[in-house]
């Protein structure tokens, strides 16, 4: 009868699904960001989250105030640390799951990165 212990083709079985079911949660990251984020809808400014947050798609028209020591002309969603995404003018952020906000806009949370 054969060791199955040492057996290497069983070896190479397993070391190939271990490798694949470590890799599964990653294969998410391949997916590009872009393709990924165009799916979400826009958040709209009537969003009840969005109003408490006084959130604007355009920053100009938000009762923004120096914060933190960043102007207020400098503050944006683009340069916020709760914005998801380098890239795009419509980007996810953490403070509204599933949807995404103009980069060029504003919400009362807003942080520097």
């Amino acid at each position: 009868m054969k060791n199955t212990v040492d057996n290497p083709q069983r070896r190479r079985i397993l070391v190939a699904t271990t490798t694949a079911l470590a890799a599964a949660p990653f294969l998410r990251l391949s997916v590009s960001d872009a393709v990924a984020d165009a799916d979400l809808p826009h958040l709209s400014e009537d969003d009840p989250t969005a109003k408490a947050l006084k959130y604007k798609h355009d920053a100009a028209e938000a009762p923004r105030a120096d914060k933190g020591g960043v102007a207020a002309a400098e503050q944006f969603c683009h340069n916020c640390k709760f914005i998801q995404s380098d890239s795009g003018q419509w980007r996810p952020c953490q403070l509204f799951p599933q949807k995404a906000v103009n980069a060029d806009g504003w919400c009362a949370s807003w942080i520097a990165k």
